[in-house]
């Protein structure tokens, strides 16, 4: 499971790659903001149980944002995304969609503890994995999605809100929590975490750097 901070690193990187002339600090932060968003819901959860990777962990979010933000920009001139920020804010509030479903749910979703991707259309908690790999033997071969009706797809169904509680220091246990509950609030539980946290906190880094060394 990626803690906030490796959420960030990747949406730090993604910033740096896509907003182009839009890149500056104000536009940083509003992606980081952005993707900070989505792990709010572990303090939802104190409220609702099975709110963490469910209310701000589902596609149904930056779907939304995407479809407004493409109804705005279908009004010409008088598009309010236009009109008050110019290209650079139309160009930071599709960053911002793509951040928050690429990093904030998609890091989620292919790792440890799966997301509620689709609620409250579906409920469900997916948890993407499998491999694609090309053989001497077999040719192309993928587990992710199970066409050949195996039963051995790396993509599980892990089950509903009624069933599924994925742990958080904020919230480790469902339903009443024993006194000596141990809270754990991860920084990097795996080797690629490390090494995406290093590397998207290095480019963004470069990325602020870079304008103010060409400037002087």
């Amino acid at each position: 499971m990626p803690s906030t901070v490796v959420h960030l690193a990747f949406s730090g990187m993604i910033a740096a790659a896509l907003l182009g002339t839009a890149f500056d600090r104000r536009a940083l932060a509003i992606v980081l903001g952005v993707t900070v968003l989505a792990d709010l819901d572990s303090f939802l959860a104190l409220l609702w149980a099975p709110a963490h990777r469910t209310a701000f962990h589902t596609f149904v979010l930056p779907g939304i944002a995407a479809i407004l933000i493409a109804a705005d920009l279908r009004r010409g001139d008088e598009s309010l995304l236009r009109r008050r920020w110019g290209p650079p804010g139309v160009r930071v509030a599709w960053v911002a969609v793509v951040a928050y479903a690429v990093s904030a749910i998609g890091l989620d979703l292919f790792s440890g503890g799966g997301a509620n991707a689709f609620w409250p259309l579906h409920d469900q908690f997916y948890q993407v994995g499998g491999k694609i790999e090309l053989s001497s033997k077999h040719g192309i071969v993928q587990t992710i999605v199970d066409l050949s009706g195996s039963g051995e797809s790396g993509t599980i169904a892990r089950g509903s809100t009624e069933t599924v509680h994925v742990n958080t220091g904020v919230d480790p246990v469902r339903g009443a929590e024993p006194e000596n509950v141990e809270r754990v609030f991860p920084v990097v539980r795996a080797g690629w975490q490390l090494l995406l946290l290093i590397a998207g906190t290095a480019v963004t880094v470069a990325r602020i750097a870079i304008p103010q060394q060409v400037g002087r």
